[in-house]
């Protein structure tokens, strides 16, 4: 500070040609493939740490958002009164749960790249067309992803698709109506998929860790899924499938898929290291839990066998996504599948994973049994409960379509426990057919909600609007042309 000052002092002509410092100055990055390799790297490492706001994790959020309103999750000691509104369907414009400046700083990372990595081409003679695309291709795959958790969440939304280099380029901007955010999703992830590779040659474990191809057709395939275009989905679904890249590990390493990461089964993963830990640790362990695992999961989701000698047990269920003890949620914090050993605070790096190979087989079952094909959607079901040593509880009816369809969602709840898919999964079986099936939600809030606040809880998600969250008052009073959701207003 003090040689910055003198020098300073030295000259004023020097002074006076300082450059803003509210932005990126293009002319003296965008320079090499190595600065955009490192703006790529960034997007990943952004979603890893708290961007600004209440300086959560963006994975911090999706836990959040995928479980605490659904029925798998119950708050813990140190669960903040924000997130107990949130679970208990009682949110306001001030409930910090509703901010997503964290989603939109992703957003702009991706903007950036998009919009200036292209100007290298003629400046770095080693950075090649192809390397321009798996760069640019990463960033449309992961600002669609942001967006699909954005409109997931909160249906209507800003649609910023520029880069916001400097304070010139703020400019407030309204809500863009769902469809027409996901149909720009839909457009940016066909894009990604024209340019990001198989597989990017350096280790297998790097492949898991960045956007494939693979990857972007698993966000394509659960886009689908949510706007109802069953035939596409299961079309994502099968370029997964019939690639021969992926396959399920075996049930007795289930657990290994979250002690170690980049498994066989991982198509996308964020994934962490000593030198970065995930936000879990503080989430999960006994001492300073936030939240739980629901004690009606042993029984209800999981079952428990009373007949058989030795007992079937779901490897799923405990010492796998909660230690049965004390109905911690094992998949963090696990050190092992007994149930015997937490990890320490410094070994917090249990992969956050979007999507693996499981998920691919669910959502093609979801999309054939919506197309009439109950029996082939009741053999995918099968090869994962097969997987998993899985218990019968109810009897598998593969004719019917309704039967299949519930039956897959309650399969995506045991295999897919606590990895942040719950309530979006419980809102798009809900919504279909024009809320045909709202009991999916209104049975998970009369599980979740206590007995005080459950009728107003249950009152509240008769209404579509309920199911969106808040836009943060912040936003709204820095964002003259944001209107509030309908039912906050």
């Amino acid at each position: 500070m003090v040689v910055l000052l003198l020098s300073f002092l030295g000259s004023c002509k020097k002074w006076l040609d300082l450059k803003p410092r509210d932005g990126i100055v293009g002319d003296e990055f965008w320079q090499t493939k190595e600065q955009v390799d490192a703006a790529v790297t960034g997007i990943y490492a952004s979603l890893m740490a708290g961007n600004g706001g209440d300086n959560r994790a963006i994975t911090d959020y999706l836990f959040v958002w995928g479980e605490a309103r659904a029925d798998m999750v119950v708050p813990g000691n140190r669960t903040s009164q924000d997130e107990l509104d949130m679970a208990n369907v009682n949110m306001v414009p001030t409930n910090t749960m509703s901010n997503w400046a964290n989603f939109y700083e992703t957003i702009n990372y991706c903007n950036v790249i998009i919009e200036l990595a292209p100007g290298v081409l003629q400046k770095d003679n080693t950075f090649t067309q192809q390397h321009l695309d798996r760069s640019v291709g990463q960033a449309l795959a992961m600002r669609a992803l942001m967006y699909f958790y954005l409109v997931r969440t909160f249906r209507d939304v800003p649609l910023k698709l520029n880069a916001t280099i400097s304070d010139d380029n703020i400019k407030p901007i309204p809500k863009t109506s769902a469809d027409s955010v996901l149909n720009q999703i839909v457009a940016d992830l066909k894009s990604a998929e024209t340019k990001v590779p198989v597989s990017y040659g350096v280790t297998a474990a790097f492949d898991k860790g960045r956007i494939t191809r693979y990857g972007v057709n698993a966000i394509l395939a659960d886009v689908y899924l949510w706007r109802d275009q069953y035939a596409e989905a299961a079309a994502e679904c099968d370029k997964i499938i019939s690639s021969n890249r992926f396959s399920l590990v075996p049930g007795t390493d289930f657990f290994q898929i979250f002690l170690t990461g980049a498994s066989s089964e991982s198509i996308f993963e964020l994934q962490y290291d000593q030198q970065r830990l995930n936000p879990f640790f503080s989430m999960h362990s006994r001492n300073q839990k936030r939240w739980g695992a629901a004690l009606h999961l042993s029984e209800q989701v999981y079952g428990q066998d009373l007949v058989n000698t030795p007992p079937v047990v779901d490897r799923r269920g405990e010492n796998a996504a909660y230690r049965g003890s004390d109905f911690e949620i094992w998949k963090y914090v696990g050190a092992d599948n007994n149930g015997d050993a937490e990890r320490t605070v410094d070994q917090s790096y249990a992969p956050w994973i979007f999507y693996r190979y499981a998920d691919a087989l669910l959502m093609k079952a979801e999309a054939i049994n919506q197309l009439n094909q109950p029996l082939e959607a009741s053999r995918l079901v099968k090869t994962i409960r097969e997987r998993a040593g899985a218990l019968d509880i109810i009897v598998m009816d593969s004719t019917d379509k309704s039967s299949m369809n519930r039956y897959i969602l309650e399969e995506r709840q045991r295999e897919f426990a606590f990895e942040g898919k719950r309530w979006f999964d419980l809102l798009r079986h809900a919504k279909r057919n024009n809320y045909e099936n709202l009991f999916f939600l209104t049975n998970a809030a009369s599980i979740s909600v206590p007995p005080g606040l459950q009728q107003a809880a249950l009152n509240k998600l008769k209404d579509p609007n309920a199911h969106y969250m808040p836009i943060f008052t912040t936003e709204l009073q820095t964002n003259p042309l944001l209107v509030q959701n309908p039912f906050y207003r």
